[in-house]
């Protein structure tokens, strides 16, 4: 096969599309990469499918006179949510969508495949088709199951993430956080129900989780630095069945975003101090549990980030923009802070559509755009 153009990256693109599947379940995908991946020039090629994790693809392409091996990570895996675009390419697989941009992101990355295995890098290169990144930790489960060992073990990373704001091919990048990182809160409060006419034969949890709720509040304004920026949200309460019978039980569930793994450890502690303060306050239990998971902050290396900005920024065929944090989260962030590297933005106009949005639908011409201007920045790269 020769290097795949604009139209062929475009088709694949929209079988990808017709295809989605939910994370660890990416058999579907997974077959069909393999199926493209054995159609490229195999002489500098290793395609390797860890046991460890079934729906993951590693491909190490051997360098001419390799210094470092150059990793590159794309995201498989789709969300539960209605495709309502109407595309003659819609998902096939009922309540599945690929709504956060996937799709492009593995075409974007089989085209870097499809050009270095006809162009024998300078460098070793490792491609990482990585499954569960909307749920599941996919890229710690990879970290954590030795994947990444010998020669399948990269020196930096890089990865990218769609942004339906920015205009087609443009790239977008930041020095320090692109993405937060991420913590589930879950607080159980264990008291006492009773009679609503007899309160003092109970020990309301309703009265206690108000209090709790209203402490959480003072943790971003009276604990963390107000040139920094965190979310505390608490987005769920459950607690009672009936009018007139006071809850024995309550169910607080919420989300925490920092910028820094720092921040959100620092979070994570004045959430245990204020539980224990309202149990010892409230004589009652209050079990707090805390998920982060793999979705770190996106750390981006300072030295690897600043030479992928002035690369972009100084290329005239590369439309640049510096771009500020976002608070959504990204697993990329849990191997950035194994590996350096660097995580950016890719263009796909689509302004009156949102990342995860059942009507997304990403201008397709970003694809080649995303090719051409990673893959002159890891020419570049391989130079220095």
């Amino acid at each position: 096969m020769a290097v795949l153009t604009e139209s062929g990256l475009i088709q694949i693109r929209r079988h990808l599309h017709e295809i989605p599947e939910l994370a660890l379940q990416e058999k579907e995908t997974h077959d069909y990469l393999l199926e493209v991946i054995k159609g490229f020039n195999s002489e500098f090629l290793t395609v390797k499918v860890p046991e460890e994790l079934p729906t993951a693809i590693l491909v190490l392409i051997k360098g001419s006179n390799p210094q470092r091996t150059i990793g590159y990570r794309t995201d498989i895996d789709a969300l539960p949510v209605e495709e309502k675009t109407d595309l003659p390419f819609s998902s096939k697989h009922s309540g599945v969508m690929h709504a956060c941009g996937h799709d492009i992101h593995m075409s974007v990355a089989l085209g870097l495949l499809s050009y270095f295995s006809e162009n024998q890098p300078k460098d070793n290169m490792l491609f990482f088709f990585q499954p569960a990144e909307e749920s599941e930790s996919g890229g710690k489960k990879a970290y954590e199951r030795g994947i990444f060992q010998g020669k399948f073990k990269p020196d930096e990373f890089y990865g990218l993430h769609d942004n339906p704001e920015l205009p087609a091919g443009t790239i977008g990048c930041r020095e320090g956080t692109l993405f937060a990182g991420t913590t589930e809160v879950n607080i159980d409060l264990v008291g006492k129900g009773g009679h609503a006419a007899f309160p003092q034969n109970a020990n309301d949890t309703v009265v206690a989780a108000a209090s709790l709720i209203m402490q959480i509040q003072t943790v971003i304004s009276r604990s963390i630095d107000p040139i920094q920026s965190g979310v505390i949200t608490l987005g769920k309460v459950r607690a009672g069945t009936i009018r007139n019978v006071i809850a024995g039980q309550t169910r607080i569930e919420g989300t925490i975003r920092g910028l820094t793994q720092k921040m959100i450890l620092q979070i994570d502690q004045r959430l245990r101090d204020l539980c224990e303060g309202i149990a010892r306050s409230y004589n009652m239990k209050v079990n707090l549990e805390l998920n982060q998971g793999g979705y770190w902050p996106v750390e981006n290396n300072p030295e690897l980030t600043k030479n992928f900005i002035n690369y972009m920024k100084n290329n005239p065929e590369v439309d640049f923009v510096e771009t500020k944090p976002k608070m959504t989260g990204e697993d990329f962030g849990f191997l950035l802070a194994k590996f350096p590297g660097t995580m950016f933005w890719l263009g796909v106009g689509d302004p009156n559509s949102q990342l995860h949005s059942a009507t997304l639908n990403p201008d397709e011409k970003s694809i080649m755009r995303g090719v051409n201007a990673i893959k002159g920045f890891l020419i570049d790269r391989m130079g220095n």
